[in-house]
Parts: C-alpha cells; sequence; structure tokens
C-alpha cells in the first residue's frame, strides 16, 4: 500500500517516512503543496499525511483541491496550530483525522492504519480469499493458518488484489501500488511479481488468474 507524506520539515518528514516503511508501506516524501497536489492529482495512493503549513500551496488549499476533484482518498492533516477554529476548518474541508504536532511516532502509526483499515477494508481488520487471510494490523498473509512468507514486492502485489476482491487490476494498477515516485515504475515486473505469488500459491484453492490485455484477478476456487 502506498501513501503520500507531505512534510516541509525535513527532520520530520525523514523521521515519519521512515516509521511508515518499517510498516512495510511504500511512501512518497514531498515537501510542497504544489508538488503534493501535482502527486494527489495523478497518483493512487491509499493515505496521504498532510502537513498544514506547507510552502507555495497549504495543507488547506490542496485538501480542497483535492475533494474538489471528487477524491475519497483518506487524509490525516499534520498541524503545529492548536486553534480549534483551525482543525473545525481542515474537518470541514474533508480530513478524516488530524494530529497535532509534536506527536509521537507510534500515535501517527496507529492513526495511519486506521484510515488503511478503513479505506482498503472497508473499516474490516482482515481481508479473506478462500484459506488466504490478510490482516492489515500486522500487515501478514497466512495461508491455511501458515505464515505466508513474501518479499515487500510480492507482498504490495497480493495486497492491492486482495483488497479489491472480484475486480481485475491491471499491471499499471498493480506498478502504481508498487513503486514510489523515485522508482521507476515497471509494468513488465508485475509479471515477474505474479509468477513467484502463484508458485507460492501452487496447490491452494487462490488462484491469480490472468485476463489476456486486461490483468489479474485473485480469485477463490473450490476443488
Amino acid at each position: 500500500m502506498r501513501v503520500l507524506l507531505v512534510e516541509d520539515h525535513l527532520q520530520l518528514a525523514e523521521s515519519v517516512a521512515q516509521a511508515l516503511k518499517s510498516q512495510g508501506l511504500t511512501v512518497d516524501v514531498l515537501h510542497d503543496g504544489v508538488a503534493a497536489d501535482l502527486a494527489l492529482a495523478s497518483e493512487d495512493y491509499a493515505v496521504a499525511v498532510l502537513d498544514v503549513g506547507l510552502p507555495r500551496l497549504d495543507g488547506f488549499e490542496v485538501l480542497a483541491r483535492l475533494r474538489g476533484r471528487g477524491k475519497t482518498l483518506p487524509v490525516l492533516m499534520l498541524t503545529a496550530r492548536s486553534d480549534v477554529k483551525d482543525r473545525v476548518h481542515g474537518l470541514n474541508l474533508g480530513a478524516d483525522d488530524y494530529l497535532a504536532k509534536p506527536f509521537e511516532l507510534t500515535e501517527l502509526e496507529a492513526r495511519v492504519k486506521a484510515l488503511l483499515r478503513r479505506s482498503v477494508l472497508g473499516g474490516e481488520r482482515q481481508q479473506r480469499c478462500g484459506p488466504l487471510v490478510y490482516d492489515l494490523d500486522t500487515r501478514r498473509f497466512t495461508l491455511e493458518d501458515a505464515p505466508l512468507t513474501l518479499t515487500q514486492r510480492e507482498q504490495s502485489v497480493l495486497e492491492a488484489l486482495i483488497a479489491r476482491p472480484g475486480r481485475v487490476m491491471s499491471k499499471e494498477q498493480l506498478a502504481a501500488q508498487v513503486f514510489g515516485l523515485d522508482e521507476e515504475a515497471s509494468p513488465d515486473a508485475i509479471e515477474i511479481y505474479i509468477h513467484r505469488l502463484r508458485k507460492k500459491l501452487d496447490g491452494q484453492p487462490v488462484h491469480i488468474v490472468t485476463f489476456r490485455g486486461l490483468g489479474y484477478l485473485l480469485e477463490h476456487r473450490d476443488a
């Protein structure tokens, strides 16, 4: 799952990014509102962590533009402002949560996880496809109640597939979930990860089905 972090304080941005990456998330880090607005208009994220006091375009305007495009992406706003009116303004613009600086990284991680649970799994803690179970709190897959060992890339692909039951995902859509802004998104590399995942699911009633020219679908078929 891919998170956008927009914070102009470089040291804080690095600390938050490392904390989120330690949870297995792909994190894009930007430092100004204009860049954030462009990324939110063109990229696919599961959650945005957005500072209010950004240069070039403040967080309120970035949020307003996001909601003006009809996007329901969950947004956690960060602010050094203690004024209740500012928090109310952000919530009225469509922020999903607020966190005042200074904050503990563990609290931010918990809030991001809660937003991910809401946006990706519809509020549920687990997603199932037959004997394959994904637990968002631990960000672990189990297969027939046994841990499924995956690389970070394989994990990202399987997360995207299990979070969208019954939906075919193109290689481009999967690549957008796997690769960050500072990486070359390679749809062709997705074929390699799909091949590896199929080997790990071999012999199980959970299959990755190919729809030629369209993409891939995760499905459960009884024997």
